[in-house]
């Protein structure tokens, strides 16, 4: 069986209830926007690739739009 990313380990544990915001300690996300967030931004400390965030998307489209 093929080695989970950490993209799916932090949605299991969202579907379980037991992803939390910041540490074990915060309170638990309820939405799944923030759950997605949450692990995407994971994922990127982890080193996987994942799709850049929408804000830098911008900065970068805005950058090649003044050259």
């Amino acid at each position: 069986m093929p080695k989970k990313g950490k993209v799916e380990k932090v949605m299991g544990e969202y579907k379980r209830g037991m992803l939390h915001s910041g540490s074990k300690k915060g309170p638990k996300v309820k939405s799944r926007k923030q759950a997605i967030a949450i692990a995407l931004s994971e994922a990127r400390q982890a080193g996987e690739s994942v799709p850049a965030s929408k804000s830098a998307m911008k900065r970068l489209a805005m950058r090649r739009k003044k050259k």
